[in-house]
Protein backbone atom coordinates (compact mmCIF):
# COMPACT_ATOMS: atom_id res chain seq x y z
CA UNK A 1 0.00 0.00 0.00
CA UNK A 2 2.65 2.54 1.13
CA UNK A 3 4.64 1.70 -2.04
CA UNK A 4 1.55 2.65 -4.09
CA UNK A 5 1.15 5.89 -2.69
CA UNK A 6 4.89 6.48 -2.97
CA UNK A 7 4.99 5.60 -6.78
CA UNK A 8 1.34 7.78 -7.04
CA UNK A 9 3.39 11.20 -5.33
CA UNK A 10 6.65 10.83 -7.41
CA UNK A 11 4.25 10.44 -10.56
CA UNK A 12 2.48 13.83 -9.32
CA UNK A 13 5.86 15.29 -8.51
CA UNK A 14 7.39 14.59 -11.77
CA UNK A 15 4.73 16.51 -13.77
CA UNK A 16 5.20 19.55 -11.57
CA UNK A 17 7.08 22.71 -13.81
CA UNK A 18 6.85 25.65 -12.35
CA UNK A 19 6.09 28.97 -13.63
CA UNK A 20 6.81 32.75 -13.30
CA UNK A 21 3.46 34.70 -13.71
CA UNK A 22 2.57 36.18 -17.20
CA UNK A 23 4.99 39.24 -17.18
CA UNK A 24 7.13 38.93 -14.22
CA UNK A 25 10.01 37.49 -16.19
CA UNK A 26 11.10 41.14 -17.43
CA UNK A 27 11.20 42.33 -13.22
CA UNK A 28 13.20 39.44 -12.91
CA UNK A 29 15.37 39.91 -15.23
CA UNK A 30 15.74 43.88 -14.32
CA UNK A 31 16.08 42.89 -10.58
CA UNK A 32 18.83 40.25 -11.60
CA UNK A 33 20.47 43.34 -13.50
CA UNK A 34 20.94 45.73 -10.66
CA UNK A 35 22.16 42.59 -8.18
CA UNK A 36 24.79 41.81 -10.59
CA UNK A 37 25.60 44.95 -11.50
CA UNK A 38 25.92 46.05 -8.00
CA UNK A 39 28.35 43.08 -6.91
CA UNK A 40 30.53 44.06 -10.02
CA UNK A 41 30.83 47.47 -8.45
CA UNK A 42 31.54 46.31 -4.70
CA UNK A 43 34.51 44.00 -6.56
CA UNK A 44 35.70 47.49 -7.92
CA UNK A 45 35.41 49.43 -4.77
CA UNK A 46 36.98 46.31 -2.92
CA UNK A 47 39.85 46.06 -4.82
CA UNK A 48 40.41 49.94 -4.71
CA UNK A 49 40.11 49.85 -1.19
CA UNK A 50 42.66 47.28 -1.20
CA UNK A 51 45.14 48.87 -2.98
CA UNK A 52 44.27 51.79 -1.28
CA UNK A 53 45.47 50.31 2.00
CA UNK A 54 48.54 48.64 0.58
CA UNK A 55 49.74 52.18 -0.25
CA UNK A 56 49.19 54.22 3.01
CA UNK A 57 50.56 51.34 4.56
CA UNK A 58 53.29 51.28 2.89
CA UNK A 59 53.74 55.50 2.80
CA UNK A 60 52.62 55.53 6.80
CA UNK A 61 54.77 52.93 7.92
CA UNK A 62 52.04 50.29 8.70
CA UNK A 63 52.32 47.21 8.31
CA UNK A 64 49.21 45.87 9.89
CA UNK A 65 46.98 47.88 6.95
CA UNK A 66 49.32 46.72 3.93
CA UNK A 67 48.34 43.37 5.23
CA UNK A 68 44.43 43.89 5.56
CA UNK A 69 44.92 45.22 2.17
CA UNK A 70 46.49 42.14 0.69
CA UNK A 71 44.15 40.07 2.63
CA UNK A 72 40.73 41.99 0.81
CA UNK A 73 42.46 41.70 -2.99
CA UNK A 74 43.01 38.13 -2.26
CA UNK A 75 39.16 38.05 -0.26
CA UNK A 76 37.70 40.03 -3.90
CA UNK A 77 39.50 38.19 -5.76
CA UNK A 78 37.98 34.49 -4.11
CA UNK A 79 34.62 35.85 -4.19
CA UNK A 80 35.14 36.80 -7.94
CA UNK A 81 36.08 33.58 -8.67
CA UNK A 82 32.93 32.14 -6.27
CA UNK A 83 30.67 35.05 -8.82
CA UNK A 84 31.01 33.18 -11.74
CA UNK A 85 30.87 29.75 -10.36
CA UNK A 86 28.40 29.53 -7.76
CA UNK A 87 25.51 30.68 -10.52
CA UNK A 88 26.39 27.71 -12.72
CA UNK A 89 26.26 25.39 -9.99
CA UNK A 90 23.01 26.23 -8.40
CA UNK A 91 22.26 25.84 -12.42
CA UNK A 92 23.59 22.17 -12.58
CA UNK A 93 21.60 21.67 -9.52
CA UNK A 94 18.17 22.62 -9.77
CA UNK A 95 18.22 21.85 -13.87
CA UNK A 96 15.30 23.22 -15.94
CA UNK A 97 13.55 23.79 -12.98
CA UNK A 98 11.17 21.10 -13.50
CA UNK A 99 10.64 19.17 -10.35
Amino acid sequence: MMAHYAADVAALTTVVCPQAPVGAQAFVDQLTGYVLWGVLALFVIGGITGVGSIVAGRVFSMPHASKVGVISIVVVFLAAIGYMIVPSMITGITGSGCV
